[in-house]
């Protein structure tokens, strides 16, 4: 029987459950980064099979094999590829993990993925894309002093989506990140 006290509490459920869809995911810690990042490849590539860092790129065979993470907890807006100061701290944990990384690999190298939502054109979405990667590598070079050379960057706007669907999403505007040194020659 639904008395008073019951009603309202199904209500108070129905209401908060549609902005519990809609919260963004928790940011990864630093460590979560670096177990990711630090594994090794899923398979092993031989010495003769690596490639240039553009063949690498086009290829999501060698993509699924590197150690990767995806970032969904920066927040891009709809339509923009800045990385507000408030989202500065979730950065530096990037920052954080890559430094420590490259201190026990001196050849590491990463790529730095964009991805957007399914809305807008192929052709609009990988711009935008490259230009989130590009915002991501900006402030890890500038404001957290990693070396640019260590990073790369390929935007692939809705190539990759991670929510299949045709409307805006915001878990598909993300960036992921590879490490990718032992697929490159």
């Amino acid at each position: 029987m639904i008395n008073r006290r019951n009603a309202l509490f199904l209500f108070a459920a129905a209401t908060m459950a549609p902005a519990a869809a809609l919260a963004q995911p928790r940011m990864p810690d630093e460590g979560m980064i670096l177990r990711r990042l630090e594994a090794a490849p899923r398979e092993r590539i031989r010495p003769e099979d690596r490639v240039t860092i553009e063949q690498f790129k086009r290829r999501p065979d060698l993509r699924r094999r590197a150690p990767s993470i995806d970032i969904q907890a920066i927040n891009f807006q709809y339509d923009s590829a800045e990385i507000d100061p408030s989202q500065y701290s979730k950065v530096e944990r990037i920052a954080s993990a890559l430094k420590r990384i490259l201190r026990t690999r001196r050849g590491a190298r990463f790529l730095i993925e964009g991805h957007t939502d399914a809305v807008g054109s192929q052709e609009y979405n990988l711009r935008l894309s490259e230009r989130r990667a590009e915002a991501l590598k900006r402030v890890l070079v500038r404001r957290y002093g990693l070396p640019s050379h260590a990073i790369d960057t390929v935007g692939y706007g809705k190539q990759f989506l991670l929510v299949q669907t045709p409307y805006e999403s915001w878990e598909n505007r993300r960036v992921t990140i590879r490490r990718i040194d032992d697929f490159i020659r």
